[in-house]
């Protein structure tokens, strides 16, 4: 055999892409290899050298046979074993390397090894230096490290990632275990609070009456909580746990309706014969009683030395608590009985909610008295009776409205121009609703079938917390003076304390010992 018909065979041996099929060669061709790679080991070292470097620049790699291109004939393609396994992605990561310059990175590689292949041969004389990192060796690997990040106007990698890696598919289990975690949701104003689930105190409500229509609950701004139990109507110190009753009425008569004065402890109170009672309760003494309904008074709300009375019979009257003849205005926008009844945080505007499914929006006379006769906005978009109704302590002008069992949603609306802003379906029916002062955030009191209170975050109404405990539907909710505690009453017979809007001890502003002391009324004087 010919020397160079020799070479072209292993030339063809080294470059060929399919599987090899031939065995070893006899011990007859390995000494001729061995006696002509000698003489032909510079030829042999430039073939590894191309093949090293088009596999590397991605090229397609030479045929089988030398001088032939696209012969696929008799080529075959390595097909896997029975027992392999095809890879099938799971957490395995492919990259992009749509971002590689494969090109710059193939011209440095093999501009640095025609350097280091000089720098051997001008060193290979050397024999005591065989073993040891040479200066060259040094050098060469240095320019190697380097020359795997290039400056080319942009910082660029000859290997790098275009995208990110892909989350794990649904099926994939996490085997970290969580050893413990808290649901500590997220607020809008001070960024991570906790909130705890569980009432902070429990108190006995023995006889509250059970009836969606009646307003039984009401926290002065003196941190005295007055609740309606059966026939009586009692007063709870809050700071102090004192219990005091403020009156027993006789068989068959009760309240039906309680309502604090802004400031003060002058309370007001609707009872079921239709009239309107005057108290102040720092002399446990009934100062008035103002008449004007002929059914029962389950609605009440204070502005300033005006009460608002919402009754069985429709209508809503505004009371002068300092003239003799306390009947300012009659209002009869509701066609059955008036259950919510509210104020905004500007006294500009009154909502009223009944039991006809409206939300009536009542605009304040400009430098008179009370509201004009006939309704600014008459909200129908609840399906039943509206009895949960909360302004807004940042935005005046908008208001929550929360429906019966029908209905279920709350609402929010602007009352500017009367448009709904947003609905959600709280899934059960909503009794109560109050706006945190401290957060941006609200919450609901619901009934059946989990009788929770509910913290949503405003704008968004993405759910906060549900507070659970209550056995049955939660009939009413007040807010502490201080804006961190709320009081629920529910049909269970049981108050229920939940420190909920705490406020953030960063930004939290320390109170003055003045405000902290019980204000007298300026209007107790001119109470007839």
């Amino acid at each position: 055999m010919s020397q160079f018909n020799f070479f072209n065979e292993i030339n063809s041996a080294l470059t060929m892409d399919g599987e090899i099929t031939r065995g070893p060669p006899p011990r007859w061709q390995k000494k001729m290899m061995d006696a002509s790679s000698s003489s032909h080991l510079n030829g042999s070292r430039s073939v590894l050298s191309v093949s090293y470097n088009t596999s590397f620049s991605g090229a397609n790699p030479p045929t089988k046979t030398p001088g032939k291109t696209g012969d696929t004939k008799n080529k075959k393609t390595p097909t896997p074993s029975k027992g392999s396994k095809t890879p099938g992605g799971g957490d395995r990561f492919i990259p992009n390397r749509g971002t590689t310059n494969f090109e710059l990175g193939h011209y440095l590689i093999k501009q640095e090894q025609e350097k280091s292949e000089n720098d051997e041969e001008n060193d290979s004389g050397n024999s005591n230096n065989s073993n040891k990192m040479t200066p060259a060796k040094a050098e060469r690997q240095k320019l190697i490290s380097d020359s795997m990040q290039v400056a080319d106007g942009k910082t660029t990698r000859i290997l790098s990632y275009q995208n990110k890696a892909p989350a794990a598919p649904e099926s994939h289990t996490n085997p970290l275990k969580v050893v413990y975690s808290i649901k500590t949701p997220i607020s809008t104003k001070s960024g991570s609070r906790y909130i705890p689930t569980t009432s902070d105190r429990i108190l006995d409500a023995p006889d509250i009456i059970n009836d969606y229509y009646l307003n039984l609950l009401d926290w002065s701004a003196d941190n005295i909580v007055t609740v309606a139990l059966g026939n009586a109507v009692y007063l709870w110190n809050a700071a102090t746990g004192n219990i005091e009753q403020l009156v027993e009425y006789e068989e068959g008569d009760h309240a039906c309706a309680l309502a604090w004065i802004q400031e003060g402890q002058i309370l007001a109170i609707g009872n079921n014969t239709g009239a309107v009672e005057l108290w102040d309760c720092s002399k446990i003494k009934r100062l008035r009683v103002m008449d004007g309904h002929s059914a029962r008074v389950g609605a009440l709300a204070w502005n300033s030395f005006l009460v608002s009375s919402g009754s069985r019979d429709g209508s809503i009257i505004h009371h002068d608590v300092r003239a003799r003849e306390h009947k300012v205005a009659n209002l009869a926008g509701h066609t059955q009985e008036v259950c919510g009844l509210k104020w905004s945080t500007d006294f500009k505007y009154l909502a009223s909610g009944g039991n006809d499914n409206l939300v009536n929006v009542w605009a304040a006379v400009s430098g008179g008295v009370g509201t004009g006769n006939e309704p600014l906005h008459i909200l129908n978009e609840h399906q039943a009776a509206v009895r949960a109704l909360a302004w807004c302590p940042w935005q005046p002008n908008v208001l929550a409205s929360g429906g019966g069992t029908a209905d279920r949603c709350i609402k929010f609306w602007n009352v500017n121009n009367g448009s709904l802003i947003n609905s959600v379906d709280s899934k059960s029916q909503v009794c109560a609703l109050l706006w945190s002062r401290n957060y941006k955030e609200l919450i609901s009191a619901h009934g059946f079938a989990n009788n929770q209170l509910t913290i949503w975050k405003y704008p968004s109404m993405v759910k906060q917390a549900e507070l659970t405990g209550h056995t049955s539907r939660v009939l009413q909710m007040a807010l502490s003076p201080d804006g961190s505690t709320v009081i629920s009453a529910g049909a269970d017979e049981t108050l229920r304390l939940w420190n909920c809007f705490a406020p953030d001890p960063h930004t939290a502003k320390k109170s003055s010992t003045a405000a902290a002391k019980a204000k007298q009324s300026v209007f107790r004087q001119s109470i007839r």
